[in-house]
C-alpha cells in the first residue's frame, strides 16, 4: 500500500470537532464539578464522624493461668532506710586540722577521715614518755646500789665469821640492802604506771585521728579545717559535732507504714514486689523481714521492715518507694486452677444493678456483663463476660453509652 493511501485513510477517521455542540462539553464539566463535591462531601463527613467519636484510654484483659500465681494483696508506700548508718565524730574536743572526706566517696573500714590538732595530745605523751624513761633510770640506778648493798653484807658476813669485824656493822649493812630493796619495787611501780600513762597519752594522740567505723559511702561532709568539734557539742553553734555520715550501701532495706486495719494481710517471709519512684519501670523483688510489733497512736499504722533481694547503686537512703505485697498462690490442679482474666477496677461500672465493662466493636462501645471475683491490687477478676485479650475502655466517660461512637488514644511515643 502506497504512503498516499495510508494517509488518506488515517484523514478519515480523525474525528472532526468543529460541528459538535458546545452544550455536551458543558455536561462533561457538570458531571465532573458534581462528583468532585460529593467526594469532598464524603471526606468532610467521615472526619466530622471521626472527630465526633470520644476519644477513650484502653488495656487488655490478661489471663489469670494455671501455675504458681503472684497477686498483690496489699500496696502500701515507704522510704528505703541504711540499717547502718554513722555520724563519725571526734571522741574528743579539738580543732580540725585535715578533712579527706567528700560526699559521694567510698571508704573502707578504718580508713582515716580527719585529723585533729595533735599538739597538746603530743605534749602530754611527750611527759608521759619523759616521766617513765626517768622512772626505768632511777630503777637502773636502785639496781647498782642494790648490788653493792648485797656485796656489802656478805663481806660482813665473812669478816663477822672470823671476828674481825663488830656485829653492829652487818646490821647496817642489811639495814640499808632492804631499804634499797624497797625502794627499787617502788621505782618498779612507777615505772608501770608511768608506762600506763603513756598509754593513756597514745590513745589520745590516737583520738586525733578519725577513722571510718565500716566500709560504706560519705553522703554528708559536716566539717571543714579550722573548725571546732566535740561529741559533747560544747561551745554551742559554734561546735561542730561530727566530721561526716557513712552509710553501709549493702544494709539498705525499705520501710513502710501499714493501716492496722491491713496488717493482717502481712507476714514475716512474705514476698513483695518494690518500686521505686525514680525508677517507675524497674521491679525489685524484696521480702518480709519483721513486722515491728507497736503502732503509731497518731497515724493508726504499724512499720513493716522489707528487705531488697538486688543491691544497684540507684538505691540510695530516703528515696520514695511503692511496694506491693504478693500473695503466692498454690500450685495448679483439677480443682484449684483459676479462671477468669484480670482487667484495671477503673475499667468496671455499675450500671442498673450489673457490674459492667465497654469493650470497642467497629469503632462503638459495647456493654459486657460482668461476673466479678476478687480485688488484686489495682486490678480485678472477672470470672465471666470478658475473654483474654479483649480490649476494655478504662475510666470511661459518664456520657458513654451503649453504642456510642468511639476511638482509641494514640499510644504515646516513648
Amino acid at each position: 500500500m502506497a504512503d498516499s493511501d495510508t494517509a488518506a485513510m488515517l484523514q478519515q477517521l480523525r474525528i472532526d470537532r468543529r460541528d459538535e455542540p458546545t452544550g455536551s462539553r458543558t455536561g462533561l464539566w457538570i458531571v465532573s464539578a458534581i462528583v468532585a463535591v460529593l467526594v469532598l462531601g464524603a471526606g468532610a463527613w467521615a472526619l466530622f464522624l471521626r472527630d465526633d467519636a470520644t476519644v477513650v484510654q484502653t488495656a487488655s484483659a490478661r489471663a489469670i493461668g494455671g501455675g504458681v500465681q503472684n497477686a498483690s494483696v496489699l500496696d502500701a508506700t515507704g522510704y528505703v532506710v541504711a540499717r547502718r548508718m554513722a555520724t563519725v565524730s571526734a571522741k574528743i574536743t579539738g580543732k580540725v586540722l585535715e578533712v579527706r572526706i567528700e560526699e559521694g566517696q567510698r571508704v573502707e573500714e578504718g580508713e582515716v577521715m580527719a585529723r585533729l590538732d595533735p599538739v597538746d595530745a603530743q605534749a602530754q605523751y611527750d611527759l608521759a614518755a619523759a616521766q617513765l624513761a626517768a622512772s626505768r633510770s632511777q630503777i637502773d640506778s636502785l639496781g647498782a646500789q642494790l648490788r653493792e648493798a648485797e656485796a656489802n653484807v656478805k663481806r660482813l658476813q665473812a669478816l663477822i665469821e672470823r671476828k674481825l669485824a663488830p656485829a653492829s656493822q652487818l646490821d647496817a649493812a642489811v639495814a640499808q640492802r632492804d631499804s634499797l630493796r624497797a625502794q627499787k619495787i617502788t621505782a618498779e611501780r612507777n615505772a608501770k604506771v608511768a608506762g600506763e600513762s603513756l598509754a593513756i597519752a597514745q590513745n589520745g594522740l590516737d583520738n586525733t585521728v578519725v577513722r571510718a567505723p565500716f566500709a560504706g559511702v560519705v553522703i554528708a561532709k559536716a566539717a571543714q579545717p579550722g573548725e571546732i568539734v566535740s561529741p559533747l557539742s560544747a561551745g554551742g553553734g559554734f561546735t561542730r559535732t561530727g566530721i561526716g555520715t557513712v552509710v553501709d550501701m549493702d544494709s539498705l532495706e525499705v520501710e513502710v507504714d501499714v493501716n492496722e486495719a491491713f496488717i493482717g494481710r502481712v507476714s514475716p517471709g512474705m514476698p513483695v514486689q518494690a518500686t521505686l519512684n525514680a525508677y517507675a519501670d524497674w521491679k525489685i523483688p524484696a521480702e518480709v523481714i519483721a513486722i515491728i510489733p507497736a503502732a503509731d497512736r497518731g497515724k493508726a499504722t504499724v512499720r513493716v521492715r522489707v528487705a531488697l533481694k538486688e543491691k544497684d547503686s540507684r538505691i540510695v537512703p530516703d528515696m520514695g518507694v511503692r511496694v506491693s505485697f504478693l500473695e503466692q498462690a498454690a500450685p495448679a490442679s483439677a480443682e484449684n486452677t483459676p479462671k477468669g482474666v484480670l482487667v484495671p477496677s477503673a475499667a468496671i461500672l455499675r450500671r442498673d444493678g450489673q457490674s459492667i465493662a465497654y469493650t470497642i466493636k467497629d469503632g462503638h462501645a459495647v456493654a459486657q456483663q460482668l461476673e466479678l471475683g476478687r480485688s488484686l491490687g489495682n486490678d480485678r477478676e472477672v470470672l465471666a463476660g470478658l475473654a483474654a485479650g479483649q480490649r476494655v475502655i478504662v475510666d470511661p466517660p459518664a456520657q458513654l453509652a451503649e453504642g456510642s461512637a468511639v476511638r482509641e488514644a494514640e499510644a504515646k511515643k516513648p
